[in-house]
């Protein structure tokens, strides 16, 4: 059975948050190679599951759409990260 579209973006928010290392420092962050700005794109990723997080808190449903969008904007900034090395 397929998990509602609420379970199913608290599944993909806590799997971001497990795999992309938010934890990292500036040090890291910005050494060696840099194929866009690892820092940046942290940041806005933090942000964009923050503001899910609180729009869940809300009681917002999201839609297929809003779980695709946010699966693969972390998947493009997952494989930058991948690029320049971090993980």
């Amino acid at each position: 059975m397929k998990p509602d579209t609420t379970t199913a973006m608290h599944n993909l928010i806590n799997e971001v948050r497990f795999t992309v290392p938010f934890e990292l420092p500036m040090s890291e962050l910005c050494s060696g190679i840099c194929t866009g700005c690892s820092k940046k794109l942290i940041d806005f990723l933090d942000m964009e599951l923050g503001e899910w997080e609180q729009r869940l808190k809300q009681g917002e449903k999201p839609g297929l759409g809003d779980i695709n969008k946010l699966a693969k904007t972390s998947q493009k900034i997952y494989r930058v990260l991948q690029k320049n090395r971090l993980v």
